[in-house]
């Protein structure tokens, strides 16, 4: 970051003087600029205010996407506090336990109970609560995102970055004055991030809402797009549309897909590249705890097929097995990152404790380092399944379902099995219309798996196995078949 980072209650007002007529954000053909949305957050900052909230302080928002939900975060940061943004449909025993780690001022939407301080969605500013410009303030944490984690318990992070930003210093490869889609739920912290980021650089956000996928195109075509980043759920939704519709957008002004939160299956990413460029399609793995990350274009993902890039500067990365011993190169341990400032230096939580081991600490996924130092995710800790004493991820059995036409997700877990000790459960959900034989699907697999990684059986479903990141909670879809409490490493 250069000398001058500016304090996030005033980047409205920097962008909105650079360039007055800049919009900060499009939804429904409704542009906001950045001047108009810097009033509408003085005014909404002093209806907040007038409800307790003040610098440090944690406020819960679950509000959907929308003009409401922008108004309100760079309200906070206004006032000096720190946006913990939940999903506003989340179900109430998991708010509750939120709200009991967070202990929030205010909880702006529907809250869990009535003993919470709230402010419904949908509250308006009067007359009475000014725009002018509020005295500057930083708040000593920019955002508290929250996680499910493996174990289905929520955690809180609470991000150790103050809310000063450099306006000309676009992160992941974003640049001043792009135009930039979100296609995804602001309530998760890949979307969150990367869009508040633009926007503190001056982007103009197309704001979908809602994802629909020939939408999404169609956006990107009709607003000149430069910027988007999306998970795979969302990129197979799209390719689905088939070549007829794909073969309507040539997306000019695209520079940059960034797909990342979810494993995305090597056909899926082939298919991508063949038709974008391998130039325009990179990959992003990180963690919301900032304590490390790696990326890669395209163009080495061909070079290193299935790779998720190198670690990026200032992280370091390595493989420890399960005695805390550095794995040689190529072999599959559990990935350490360790931040440039150590251990914590980027974060702490609310609800959970860091697995670290010295400064290093692991995010929970298992993985590989080629000798140019390229990363290789095999799966999460918690989800590997262990079939005979043959190791078996789940991300594998899953990237071999969805590359079947008929299949719009799946989810790979493994239950109890007397002879093998555990055996892999598919759970497969169809496309809409199409009905899926479990013999043509199983002779389809092998064709792609080693014998011994064949599921064992396939259940099939019409309920939606990923939420809208694109994550898939194996854990819980564990525990639902089997009826048993998770343990407090995550195992049914």
């Amino acid at each position: 970051m250069s000398t001058y980072p500016v304090p996030l209650s005033a980047i409205l007002a920097h962008h909105a003087r650079q360039a007055p007529s800049r919009s900060a954000l499009v939804q429904d053909g409704v542009a906001v600029s950045y001047g108009e949305l810097d009033v509408r957050s003085n005014r909404r900052a002093r209806l907040l205010a007038a409800h307790g909230v003040g610098q440090g302080d944690f406020v819960t928002v679950a509000l959907p996407n929308g003009l409401e939900f922008y108004e309100t975060i760079f309200s906070l940061w206004k006032l000096g506090a720190i946006p913990n943004i939940v999903a506003a449909r989340l179900a109430r025993p998991e708010m509750e336990a939120i709200v009991d780690l967070v202990r929030p001022k205010l909880f702006i939407g529907t809250p869990p109970s009535t003993e919470v301080a709230a402010l419904p969605a949908g509250s308006v500013p009067t007359d009475a609560h000014s725009a002018d410009v509020l005295p500057l303030v930083i708040s000593p944490h920019w955002k508290a995102m929250t996680s499910g984690g493996s174990t289905g318990r929520p955690k809180v992070i609470v991000d150790a970055m103050p809310a000063a930003w450099d306006p000309t210093e676009g992160f992941l490869n974003q640049r001043p004055g792009d135009t930039i889609l979100n296609p995804g739920p602001l309530y998760h912290n890949a979307p969150f991030h990367c869009i508040t980021m633009g926007m503190f650089v001056g982007a103009t956000i197309i704001e979908m809402g809602r994802f629909d996928p020939l939408r999404a195109l169609e956006l990107i075509e009709a607003h000149q797009v430069n910027w988007v980043t999306m998970v795979p759920t969302m990129m197979q939704r799209i390719w689905r549309l088939g070549p007829d519709a794909l073969s309507r957008f040539t997306l000019p002004s695209l520079r940059m897909v960034l797909h990342m939160a979810a494993p995305c299956a090597p056909w899926l990413k082939e298919a991508w590249i063949d038709w974008l460029g391998a130039d325009r399609v990179w990959e992003y793995y990180g963690t919301t705890e900032g304590t490390g990350s790696t990326i890669i274009s395209g163009t080495d993902w061909l070079a290193h097929r299935c790779s998720v890039g190198r670690v990026r500067d200032g992280y370091a990365v390595k493989i420890l097995d399960a005695e805390g011993q550095e794995c040689p190169v190529g072999e599959v341990g559990e990935v350490f990152f360790r931040p440039q400032g150590g251990a914590g230096s980027t974060y702490h939580y609310l609800g959970s404790e860091a697995r670290r081991i010295g400064e290093w600490e692991a995010p929970g996924d298992l993985g590989s380092l080629d000798g140019d130092g390229y990363l290789y995710l095999s799966d999460r800790r918690n989800d590997l399944i262990i079939s005979g004493g043959a190791n078996i991820y789940p991300q594998e059995v899953e990237a071999a379902l969805d590359a079947h036409q008929g299949v719009r997700s799946s989810a790979a877990i493994g239950l109890p099995d007397e002879e093998w000790g555990a055996r892999v459960h598919a759970i497969v959900q169809p496309v809409e219309g199409v009905a899926l034989d479990e013999s043509a699907l199983l002779a389809f697999l092998a064709e792609r798996l080693t014998r011994y990684k064949l599921p064992k059986q396939i259940e099939f479903t019409n309920e939606p196995l990923r939420d809208e990141a694109g994550k898939v909670r194996r854990a819980a879809l564990r525990q639902a078949r089997l009826g048993d409490p998770i343990d407090p490493e995550g195992k049914a």
